[in-house]
């Protein structure tokens, strides 16, 4: 894991050199810098596989730089099959791309298993890719003639002529609690989306998707054990190539099963790794430590509980939130950069952690629910329902997907679906059109119905992989280990695990009603009972109970009174609601989001 950064065109050598350091926390072992005239490419290196300096970056072969973030799995099977045609001079994965690219060209990414921002230059080309599935973020900035890339927003804004709001970051924020690609709060940076690589020639920027989960053929296995015994198989295969490193490697541990499946198969390779668990002093309900602790006991893991108060999650908000960069509505953001605080002071440079399988296995109750709502459309008379809730407005969620199936229009808009367009424009000082939103989520829309996929779970897999995981999941366990120069590996997040789960009929997945079916199938003789039916928690932690009892809720009254954004009245009615625990992420949301205002535009 690292950071990356550059600059094509004309630039000052001082304030280039200045916004590097602001990512060198994604990479403390080693800052290495290749400039000439109208060039600046660089890397901040964290040291993971072959920590020897013969492996720092920018890696320089011929007329090609590369600087690299993440990790490419199966680069030792790449390095034999490419030993033919390439001198190694480094145990890294690293060179291996460079080898890559020297055979296949551009098609080398298809070549590669793992997570990856890469910058890839070739003479005056300029090529950049994200992974397949987003956990490495890229974002890049065109003004005054020159190309400036990095991997945090933070190393791009030293270099905005003027700081503007993007009004499209705003809109798919509210809507979806993080801006959907390529927008970012900041206007003129932009991100590359999951799966999509950029080429930068004669200064012009050239787009396109390389990786879509939806070219996988569907229904390729309709039979259950057939479809258990190959995701056993990928799934096993996807946790023990992410168990190489030259580091010392712990995982996260709640009491579920995600965490507990992945921590057993890393026992199965020989591997016991120190787990860690949050929790919460005077909020038991939120604390997963009791749970986590009988998982440790059953797999016999060590495993260190960390307790934060309430002044620890208040006094780190302000980091947290300058380690975002931008506004993310995740409240777990805070409680999981003090965890990775604590990681970090014991020594661990690499962490396991279990998100992917909620998207892909199904494990949100509200899946199930969106599947049973949808059959409503089919309904013959219901024009009459149309009207009605086109007449009566609510404000609860359940009336929103009520009102869209009667009206023809999407159901399911993500599991991050939070302000619906009526509330926002019920709070907004704007008009906001109902199904405005819609326009974030149409070229995924677009995509999933011209593909072979037919079975709506696909899509709700598929959206959430590509929004509620990528750019909102990923985007805060990026961020937030990082800052601590920490590498997090996810191996539900396989591109061959989501693909398998891709080709197998929908329907196993949901037609027992029983969330995460299959792969509760795959650890019913590997797991306590107790751990595969334990209810789902989640990372809830008492955030909105630390926000009231610290008045620092009172921020987002204070900068609306600046902005004038949102109508006094409705903002009232949702912070005394989430007072008493309603729509408590949404009044997060806009805290998050004054916070940034505050900052950037008062």
């Amino acid at each position: 894991m690292c950071g990356i950064f550059g600059i094509i065109g004309e630039y000052d050598e001082k304030q280039a050199k200045s916004a590097l350091s602001k990512l060198s926390h994604r990479g403390p072992d080693n800052c290495g810098i290749t400039q000439r005239e109208n060039l600046f490419f660089a890397h901040q290196r964290l040291s993971i596989l072959d920590i020897n300096e013969r492996s720092h970056q920018p890696i320089k072969h011929e007329k090609l730089l590369l600087s690299f973030n993440g990790e490419i799995y199966n680069f030792k099977a790449l390095k034999q099959e490419l030993a033919c045609g390439f001198e190694f001079k480094t145990q890294s994965d690293g060179e291996v791309i460079l080898a890559a690219y020297l055979k296949w060209g551009v098609d080398f990414v298809n070549h590669l298993r793992g997570m990856f921002a890469i910058a890839l230059l070739d003479g005056e080309t300029l090529y950049l890719f994200r992974d397949r599935l987003g956990k490495k973020p890229l974002f890049y900035l065109e003004q005054n003639g020159s190309f400036y890339f990095a991997s945090e927003i933070k190393g791009l804004t030293p270099f905005l002529n003027k700081v503007e709001l993007n009004d499209d970051a705003l809109m798919s924020y509210l809507s979806f609690l993080a801006p959907t690609p390529p927008h970012t709060f900041f206007r003129g940076i932009k991100k590359l989306a999951a799966g999509e690589y950029l080429k930068f020639e004669n200064r012009h920027v050239e787009i396109k998707r390389y990786f879509d989960l939806l070219d996988t053929k569907p229904n390729i296995i309709t039979d259950r054990d057939e479809a258990i015994h190959m995701l056993e198989n990928l799934l096993e295969e996807s946790m023990n190539i992410r168990l190489d490193a030259d580091v010392p490697m712990a995982s996260l541990l709640s009491g579920g099963i995600d965490s507990a499946t992945l921590n057993y198969y890393a026992q199965k390779k020989g591997m016991s790794l120190h787990t860690y668990t949050l929790g919460y002093k005077e909020f038991a309900k939120y604390d997963e430590r009791q749970n986590a602790k009988e998982s440790a006991e059953f797999l016999g893991l060590n495993n260190t509980q960390v307790e934060i108060t309430q002044d620890d999650f208040i006094s780190a908000c302000g980091n947290v939130f300058d380690t975002l960069d931008e506004p993310l509505n995740d409240p777990a953001a805070v409680p999981l950069f003090l965890l990775f605080e604590q990681i970090k002071k014991d020594g661990y440079k690499v962490v396991m952690s279990g998100e992917g399988s909620d998207e892909l296995f199904l494990g949100y109750r509200q899946y199930f629910e969106y599947l049973d709502i949808q059959k409503a459309s089919q309904l013959t008379h219901k024009n009459w329902l149309k009207k009605y809730f086109r007449a009566n407005f609510s404000m609860n969620r359940e009336w929103e997907w009520y009102k869209r199936i009667f009206d023809d229009t999407l159901l399911f808009r993500t599991s991050g679906d939070k302000f619906t367009d009526l509330q926002k424009n019920n709070l907004m000082r704007r008009n906001v059109r109902d199904n405005e939103s819609l326009q974030y989520l149409k070229p995924y829309r677009d995509a999933y119905e011209s593909s072979a996929h037919s079975d709506e779970s696909i899509w709700y897999s598929y959206i959430d992989l590509n929004l509620f995981q990528a750019e909102h999941f990923l985007t805060k366990l990026d961020r937030v280990s990082m800052a601590h120069g920490v590498e997090s590996r996810t191996p539900f997040l396989d591109h061959n695990l989501a693909c398998g789960i891709f080709s197998i009929d929908p329907k196993l997945r949901y037609e027992d009603g029983v969330t995460k079916s299959l792969l509760k199938e795959i650890m019913k003789d590997k797991l306590d009972e107790k751990i595969l039916k334990r209810k789902k928690k989640g990372f809830s932690n008492p955030y909105m109970e630390y926000l009231i009892n610290s008045k620092q809720i009172n921020l987002i009254k204070e900068v609306n009174t600046q902005t004038g954004m949102f109508k006094e009245k409705e903002l009232d009615e949702y912070i005394s609601t989430a007072s008493k625990g309603s729509f408590k992420q949404h009044v997060w949301g806009l805290y998050v989001l004054s916070v940034w205002l505050k900052k950037w535009m008062l």
